[in-house]
């Protein structure tokens, strides 16, 4: 991944925190019919392994799984907050006037072999693991266990489970630290003014990753 390094993240809670928080990873492999994507949850097991160990599942009927050998190694990619940041909102803009839109966004890359797991007992571990971790804020969290065990043995039919361990891990924060503090400001600003969840998160991506007050 191309990082200046303004923009690059190696603090392994940093990364290990938006993997967590956004779980819905890109899982990409080389197959011999070229390049594939699959689109999946992942659990991020941080103590197995340096920089921790990905476990998921996919459709049995997805061929990707099929098309990995032993050992293949793939890619995950996890995304954080992004943004359109408009130039509009630089006051450098009005000094010079050279300026140009760009996007702000967060990610993580994680590389590693990866190993496709058929046996029913891990995988029913690793739905039971997922579900808690996406219930656990919910009033009355739902349970594997809540649904007919017949029913949930033939859903774990349909399913193999991804495990991979992480080799390398990187993060990229692009938000605009390669501005004048006085253009950062005004991306917050900006960005606050439009009034989204969306735009909420990046303008305090943008202030965190600035060191900038909360009153910025």
């Amino acid at each position: 991944m191309y990082c200046p390094v303004q923009f690059k993240e190696e603090r392994l809670p940093v990364l290990h925190e938006l993997m967590a928080r956004h779980p819905l990873a890109t899982l990409v492999t080389l197959t011999p019919q070229g390049l594939e994507a699959t689109h999946l949850p992942l659990l991020h097991d941080a103590g197995a392994g340096p920089f921790g160990t990905l476990r998921g599942h996919m459709a049995r009927a997805n061929p990707q799984w099929r098309q990995m050998s032993e050992g293949v190694r793939a890619l995950a990619i996890f995304h954080g907050p992004q943004h359109y940041i408009s130039p509009s909102w630089y006051p450098s803009r009005l000094e010079h006037g050279r300026v140009v839109p760009t996007w702000n966004y967060v990610v993580v890359h994680a590389q590693g072999p990866v190993r496709v797991i058929p046996d029913k007992d891990w995988l029913r571990r690793n739905v039971t693991e997922l579900t808690a971790a996406q219930e656990a804020g919910f009033a009355n969290p739902w349970r594997v266990e809540d649904a007919p065990e017949a029913f949930i043995d033939g859903q774990a039919n349909a399913i193999v489970g991804i495990e991979m361990t992480i080799e390398t891990l990187e993060g990229k924060w692009k938000a605009s630290q390669n501005r004048p503090e006085a253009d950062r400001v005004g991306v917050i600003a900006g960005l606050r003014a439009l009034g989204t969840p969306e735009s909420e998160r990046m303008a305090e991506v943008v202030r965190v990753a600035n060191g900038l007050s909360p009153r910025a």
